[in-house]
């Protein structure tokens, strides 16, 4: 098939070309390939989440060490996603997916032969580092593949992946390291992952050659410079709530490394003859909108996985294998969303639909606000279904609204922007939550103590009560158990209470949110014809 790039370059209409072109059975089964490397390496980012316990123990690890096995694979994915952009121009799409699939596959077959937490820090880096090469070259290659014309299927497709993957992970990771071992949480990407490798390597046609000389020009001090900024910014994000922000050095060491990376990045995207990265893309005022407001839909996807778990776990203490129930309903109904939504963009203002999805979000998170410690599965059922909804109406329009006007000789670069900023959205998120959980549980602690007065009737009541009980069951020092017992009561709803402040703040954001996309230009469907891509 012969792509809009190639056309664009011979002053041929690339949108009538793609319209005529019909991808054969092999175009087909290769994107599919591509496609299932994508849900490896997004699946990779959450699968550890449920099983941190458990590599901790394997390992002999601390408990600030075992965090890293999370922060490495996120910092150096991050790191690859802008430069994926460069890559893909230099090695193809073809063999830059085809590289990091099997350095991939490779990394994960020594993630599951460490033995020690350094290992496992290591190899968990470069498996974050070759895996976020493959998320933003399958956008890019879908526009090669099948065209503007059949894009917004094909998006639609992508988009449930790309947010199917880390919702079910923990999930999935808990069942594995449950049932089986930590290891095959790693060893499961093997079989796969060659399969995947060699079949892009002979399948995948693509007009797009390498052009190797690039490789030659890299901007070496560019690429220190975003490799700082992105894997600074994520450390930052990532460990500054528990490290109480910049009262730690280390935090603000790092920040003020990422602030002064940030202006030699500016300076050699601006000067180098050949950028490591573009920014060019924000120029296009829809792409700019959709990136911002992906970076909010990354909240909501990222940050949601993270506190839905937090609570089941820490409040209603649930099993790996109980919190993936409750938490895969968002995922049904992600599946049973995709083909409406898609249905929807062919015949409606993509700035509604996205409207839609943030309004559900709202909706979703707004239902939890009254959280408290007893909600399981049927409480949080209808939440759950509406986040999942709004997780498919947003991903589809915003990919809709940031690719559809954009000239084809971004896109290679667009994808990694578009992709690092949900990341890096969700990354944000999770440290707002955090902050948000640190600074209401000690407030809502410090007035539920002073309610917790043994000289209240009602508190002195119930210390004898829980005394007692601890007498029956032959408890060494009962009124001590029962003091400790109304200290653990007093933390718990606390937690519970600054939860239910965490889900109001991520209510009033995507309500803001869903007030934007009207305000947009209408960016039009991908159905249109493509602009001109010089």
């Amino acid at each position: 098939m012969t792509s809009g790039v190639r056309l664009a370059s011979s002053g041929i209409d690339p949108g009538a070309a793609e319209e005529s072109a019909s991808p054969d059975a092999a175009t087909f089964f290769a994107f599919i390939l591509m496609a299932m490397g994508m849900f490896l390496a997004i699946l990779d980012i959450q699968i550890v989440a449920a099983s941190l316990g458990q590599i901790q123990a394997g390992l002999s690890a601390s408990a600030d060490e075992i965090a890293w096995v999370q922060t490495s694979y996120l910092i150096a994915e991050v790191v690859m996603i802008p430069l994926s952009g460069f890559l893909s121009r230099a090695l193809s799409i073809r063999w830059l997916f085809v590289m990091s699939a099997g350095l991939f596959t490779a990394a994960s077959f020594v993630c599951a032969m460490v033995t020690t937490i350094e290992g496992m820090i290591v190899a968990r880096a470069f498996q974050g580092f070759f895996g976020g090469a493959m998320i933003p070259t399958v956008y890019a290659a879908s526009f090669l593949m099948f065209g503007r014309a059949r894009q917004l299927k094909v998006t639609v497709a992508v988009s449930f992946i790309v947010t199917l993957a880390p919702t079910i992970g923990p999930a999935l990771g808990g069942w594995i390291s449950g049932v089986l071992s930590w290891q095959w949480l790693f060893l499961i990407n093997i079989i796969p992952g060659i399969f995947i490798t060699l079949g892009v390597a002979l399948l995948v046609k693509l007009d797009d050659k390498p052009n190797l000389d690039l490789l030659k020009r890299v901007d070496i001090l560019g690429l220190v410079a975003l490799s700082l900024v992105c894997g600074g910014l994520v450390f930052v994000l990532e460990d500054g709530a528990r490290r109480q922000w910049f009262e730690d050095a280390a935090v603000r060491n790092i920040s003020l490394v990422v602030l002064a990376s940030v202006f030699v990045l500016w300076w050699r995207v601006t000067s180098a003859d050949e950028p490591i990265v573009s920014f060019r893309p924000f120029t296009n005022l829809n792409f700019l909108a959709g990136s911002m407001m992906g970076a909010v839909f990354g909240i909501g996807l990222y940050g949601l996985v993270y506190l839905y778990p937090l609570f089941l776990t820490r409040v209603a203490d649930l099993s790996s294998q109980q919190i993936g129930t409750t938490v895969f309903v968002t995922g049904l109904f992600m599946g049973l969303t995709a083909p409406f939504s898609g249905w929807l963009s062919e015949r409606l203002d993509v700035r509604a639909i996205a409207s839609l999805g943030f309004l559900c979000l709202a909706g979703s998170t707004w239902l939890t606000t009254d959280i408290t410690n007893e909600w399981r599965f049927a409480e949080l059922f209808l939440p759950q279904a509406l986040r999942g909804c709004g997780i498919m109406f947003c991903i589809v329009s915003l990919s809709v609204m940031a690719f559809a006007t954009l000239p084809q000789a971004m896109i290679k670069d667009s994808t990694g922007l578009f992709t690092l900023m949900r990341n890096m959205g969700g990354a944000i998120g999770i440290a707002m939550i955090n902050t948000v959980l640190a600074v209401r549980t000690n407030f809502h602690q410090a007035r539920l103590a002073e309610s917790a007065n043994p000289g209240r009737a009602e508190i002195s009541e119930r210390l004898e009560m829980m005394a007692g009980l601890a007498t029956q069951r032959g408890f060494p020092d009962p009124d001590g158990y029962a003091v400790r017992a109304l200290a653990q009561m007093v933390k718990r709803e606390a937690l519970v209470m600054a939860v239910a402040d965490a889900f109001l703040v991520l209510s009033i954001l995507f309500m803001l949110f869903a007030l934007l996309p009207p305000f947009l230009q209408k960016p039009g469907t991908f159905s249109d014809p493509s602009p001109d891509a010089h």
